[in-house]
């Protein structure tokens, strides 16, 4: 990746002291408080589904580092959420070792693994005796730390009227269509009709735009805790206003959408990804698939349609970029599964961790995060700068060379 490459790092378990997040090269002169990261970690903690934990955390960020009186500074930027959590599990994830750490550790280690988890492949790849040591880190308490970074580059991709939404596709059986005007408009601030589309999924318990399949994902939601097992679903994630060009045709590791796709599926429970129409367009023949181009004097160019999700040969091609993921039921389980112990290696139930039902609502605002911290990487390589005001000196010059 190029010298101005936005990048970022997390650390923390999911009952530890804290979660910190570190970004670099992010350009000085940014506006940015603590509300911009708040409102986005509050939406992640939302979803109809979600689980007892998010009744104790109130997910607030503290700056450490690299923001002076509400702007950036072009230094590391640090961020820390604290768990609220943490103080119930005295001794358990203390970090010194115990004095007597023979009698600490009777009947707390975790070995009955669970199906589905990384607890299994993570216990033998490091040669714990303990899967907690795994189970912690590999938690989706870790995604506040991504909506975190996320919730910063998309303040950034702001800044230059780019806007990233999210919503809900399908949970268990239930699915709905998106319309088609969210994928095609690419003036989502302009455009009142969009405004109201987002504003009815975020009124939505289950972040679903359709009143009636909202109801019923509910009440797949509640069926599902009768039977103390979980659901999983499809989350859409839609960025507006993306100029021509960000991603390359050059080389592997640079086309945007092969990178949109590795950072939702790093997303903990995420199995597969679709850009623009994906999987349905195999059912169909070339004519009826690629969008149509179009160029007008007033508006610059555009496309009749949007099947190609905002993405041809790996860079944006100026529409609406649609990028959706597909999410498993999630591995913990209110019943437990038959399993293996780790000690022993004899059958057993698997161990039980504090539950969410269904994730999907929440995912959609991870899915946000990841496709803001991809853009915004490559919006950086692209105009490159130190500064936002020579950011916007790049952005203004290159869009002038195919902008009416």
């Amino acid at each position: 990746m190029g010298l101005k490459s936005l990048s970022f790092l997390t650390a923390g378990e999911s009952h530890g002291q804290q979660l910190t997040i570190i970004m670099q090269n992010l350009p000085a002169g940014l506006e940015l408080s603590a509300s911009d990261v708040d409102e986005h970690l509050r939406r992640r903690q939302g979803g109809y589904g979600r689980g007892g934990r998010m009744t104790i955390e109130r997910d607030e960020v503290q700056f450490v580092s690299g923001v002076r009186h509400g702007k950036t500074l072009g230094s590391p930027l640090a961020m820390v959420i604290p768990n609220r959590d943490n103080p119930n599990w005295k001794g358990i994830m203390d970090v010194e070792r115990p004095a007597d750490a023979d009698a600490e550790s009777t009947g707390r280690k975790v070995t009955q693994l669970r199906p589905g988890h990384a607890d299994m492949a993570g216990s033998l790849k490091y040669q714990f005796d303990d899967t907690r040591n795994v189970l912690e880190r590999a938690s989706a308490r870790e995604t506040a730390s991504r909506v975190a970074a996320g919730a910063v580059a998309r303040t950034f991709l702001r800044h230059f009227g780019i806007e990233i939404r999210s919503h809900t596709v399908r949970i268990g059986p239930i699915e709905v269509a998106a319309p088609p005007y969210v994928l095609l408009d690419n003036r989502a601030s302009n455009n009142p009709e969009i405004a109201a589309f987002w504003s009815e999924v975020e009124a939505s318990p289950v972040r679903c735009f359709d009143a009636d399949a909202s109801e019923r994902m509910v009440e797949e939601i509640k069926e599902t805790r009768k039977d103390r097992d979980t659901v999983g679903g499809i989350f859409e994630v839609v960025a507006y206003s993306v100029p021509i060009g960000l991603g390359s045709h050059t080389q592997w590791d640079e086309k945007i959408d092969g990178r949109l796709a590795g950072a939702l599926m790093s997303m903990p429970s995420v199995k597969a990804v679709e850009i623009g129409e994906g999987v349905a367009q195999t059912a169909r023949r070339g004519s009826t698939v690629h969008d149509v181009l179009t160029f007008d004097r007033r508006d610059g160019w555009g496309h009749e349609s949007n099947n190609a999700g905002g993405i041809e040969g790996g860079m944006t091609n100026g529409a609406p970029v649609v990028v959706r993921g597909a999410s498993k039921p999630i591995a913990t389980i209110i019943k437990t599964m038959r399993s293996v112990d780790l000690k022993t290696r004899e059958p057993a139930m698997s161990h039980f961790e504090r539950s969410d039902i269904c994730v999907i609502p929440a995912a959609g605002v991870v899915g946000e995060a990841m496709v803001a911290l991809v853009l915004a990487d490559a919006f950086r390589q692209k105009f490159g700068g130190d500064s936002i005001a020579e950011i916007e000196k790049n952005y203004g010059a290159y869009v002038g060379t195919y902008r009416p």
